[in-house]
């Protein structure tokens, strides 16, 4: 089982090219749950995401790890305990699969050492938990979009990470595919108990499988809590603007929202 840290940020504002996206947003990451942050698009999701993970210098406010600013942690050390997915990330030319999966072992391994037992052991780890491994030996650009982001999730995976945040992985997926992905992300967090933090588009997905939600709306943090205390008709009126109904997920009992739109007729 995963360790348990305390990762939080207070009053953090943010943004790029002077231009301030996140106002003063306060937070306590959930340890070894998962959370999804929800909200319209350009609300600041993948902003705070990336503030979190370091590769956006706040303008005010701090984030901590076990009560030290990620600030003064040194690059290394913060990559063997928090990982990071980007949106849409670059594939190197020309890389196979098991190539880029060990590319996750960077943080753990020094100027002088090469590979070492525990390095080959983490990549094949990684590349069962996302049923990769007949992949091993494939060219990434012959790869299908589902099994590209089941690749990068096995490099975050190898990187053996307690906190993992993902910045859309379903995104462009079909259904198939994103369930596939989240359940095997859940999987991670029930059976390793790794800490993830999600960007995610669809809101019933998000219900479905997150332990807890943070609701962004331009670029505030607007409500957090349980699925089951945070998704309300009124909640995804005031985020996303859409009329709507909750009801009870028939197959997990989470909220599940049925847009009404302007055509809703009910018959009978």
């Amino acid at each position: 089982m995963k360790p348990t840290h305390l990762f939080q940020a207070e009053q953090i504002v943010a943004g790029y090219d002077h231009k301030t996206i996140l106002h003063g947003i306060s937070l306590v990451i959930p340890s070894n749950k998962i959370s999804v942050m929800i909200g319209a698009n350009a609300c600041g999701k993948s902003t705070l995401l990336k503030t979190l993970a370091r590769l956006i210098k706040p303008t005010s406010g701090t984030v901590t790890l076990d009560g030290k600013p990620i600030s003064k942690i040194p690059p290394k050390q913060l990559a063997r305990v928090v990982g990071l997915l980007p949106q849409s990330p670059i594939v190197p030319e020309g890389i196979s699969v098991a190539d880029l999966v060990g590319r996750g072992r960077f943080p753990h391994q020094s100027l002088f050492s090469g590979w070492t037992k525990k390095d080959v052991e983490a990549v094949a780890e990684a590349m069962e938990i996302m049923n990769i491994t007949e992949l091993a030996n494939r060219n990434i650009d012959e790869l299908s979009g589902g099994q590209r982001q089941r690749v990068w999730i096995a490099m975050a995976l190898a990187q053996q990470t307690d906190i993992l945040f993902l910045d859309e992985p379903t995104t462009f997926l079909d259904i198939t595919y994103q369930v596939e992905i989240l359940d095997l992300l859940t999987d991670l967090n029930r059976k390793k108990g790794t800490t993830i933090v999600m960007v995610l588009h669809d809101i019933n997905l998000s219900a479905r499988y997150a332990d807890y939600i943070f609701a962004l709306s331009q670029g505030k943090l607007l409500a957090e809590g349980k699925p089951a205390e945070v998704i309300t008709s009124s909640l995804v009126k005031d985020i996303f603007g859409l009329d709507c109904t909750v009801i009870p997920d028939p197959v997990s009992g989470s909220p599940m929202v049925i847009p009404k739109g302007r055509y809703y007729v009910h018959e009978g």
